[in-house]
């Protein structure tokens, strides 16, 4: 009899009190993820914390996460580093 590997549920379960991301908020297109995570009632603490959340659901997805859904995620994390990046710039003119 082959043993079998139980099957891992990353971080479904994996909420804080602080964040909330509305459900179905990583299957949609890099500036829809960008927006809802630059909200304040998402990501409270600014822009860091919501490219935190984003990098941390690729590294939870791993393997089983597509090619074009890693790339869109990405592409949400760069928009939101960009916006972050102009932020930075005005604060310390």
């Amino acid at each position: 009899m082959a043993k079998t590997r139980p099957q891992r549920r990353w971080a479904r379960k994996v909420k804080t009190d602080s964040t909330h991301p509305p459900p179905r908020t990583f299957s949609g297109s890099a500036s829809q993820i960008a927006r809802t995570m630059a909200r304040k009632d998402v990501s409270p603490k600014g822009l860091g914390s919501a490219i935190r959340m984003i990098q941390y659901f690729i590294n939870r997805g791993g393997r089983r996460l597509s090619a074009s859904r890693r790339r869109e995620l990405e592409r949400a994390k760069r928009i939101l580093q960009r916006r972050r990046g102009r932020r930075d710039e005005r604060a310390s003119i």
